[in-house]
């Protein structure tokens, strides 16, 4: 009988589950591998630096762009490539540059269409088990 070796991941891939900018975490992290077992110790228990990076940042774009309220897209058309600190994410959001104006009317404008097609797609369900004279009251 064999032994099963635990699940371990890339660094990048413990740093994407855990939302953090990879290369702001300590060298430690980066150069080794993350079992499942300890990525679910970070998340139970962060130790100093992770709630560090956590609060303050860097955060990585995708932690950005749902701070924003925007997507991924809009970041780098409104020209952020980078990763952004918590700070510069406040900065951003009291001055309001007029591309995050744009960008944020546009993502409510998509969550809204999404809403509407959900709502729709619900309401022809519920006629379709109506009509059906299988459903019983």
């Amino acid at each position: 009988m064999t032994s099963r070796k635990p699940q371990s991941m890339k660094p990048a891939t413990a740093a994407k589950k855990l939302g953090i900018y990879l290369p702001a975490t300590p060298a430690e992290f980066q150069d080794s591998e993350v079992s499942r077992e300890q990525l679910d110790e970070l998340h139970a228990n962060p130790p100093e630096w992770l709630a560090d990076l956590r609060r303050d940042g860097p955060h990585p774009r995708p932690v950005v762009a749902q701070k924003l309220n925007v997507s991924i897209s809009g970041l780098a058309r409104g020209g952020v490539t980078d990763a952004l600190t918590t700070a510069e994410i406040s900065d951003l959001l009291q001055n309001r540059p007029q591309w995050l104006v744009d960008e944020r009317a546009s993502m409510a404008a998509v969550r809204e269409e999404q809403k509407r097609v959900r709502d729709a797609a619900a309401a022809k369900s519920q006629k379709k088990i109506k009509a059906d004279p299988r459903h019983y009251h």
